[in-house]
């Protein structure tokens, strides 16, 4: 009998500030948005990607609309069968006069606007969500 993959979720906020959306560098050096998986106290996908905002880049957000919902395979040349699936919210920045820090999670934060993301090394998802927010804005 062959058993169904499960695939974690992990559920990130394209934020925005100054026309500048944040996003963090990963251990494989590629720029993703915060977020990550869902927690058992969390109550939504939502309050997730709030809780993960605020750890991430001590900014308070309210997640607003689904953008996507896609799937990353991060090693498909040594682990095809590891997958992730991504959900991606866009979010008003509540506390938008604080000074983005970056968590012991990541290697770096930055600001970036719309045109600079599509030179960056990241999944196209990513992109293409982040694109989305910048056209509904």
């Amino acid at each position: 009998m062959n058993k169904s993959p499960t695939w974690p979720v992990s559920v990130k906020g394209v934020a925005v500030v100054g026309g500048r959306v944040a996003l963090v560098k990963n251990e494989r050096d590629e720029w993703e948005l915060p977020g990550g998986r869902l927690e058992p106290g969390d109550g939504s996908p939502e309050a997730a990607v709030e809780r993960e905002i605020r750890e991430e880049t001590g900014w308070s957000v309210e997640a607003g609309p689904l953008l996507d919902v896609w799937i990353y395979q991060p090693l498909p040349e040594t682990a095809p069968e590891r997958r992730v699936v991504i959900v991606t919210y866009g979010c008003t920045v509540l506390t938008p006069d604080t000074e983005p820090v970056v968590s012991h999670e990541h290697q770096q934060l930055g600001l970036f606007t719309a045109g600079q993301v599509h030179g960056l090394r990241m999944p196209e998802g990513y992109k293409q969500s982040i694109e989305a927010w910048f056209h509904r804005r």
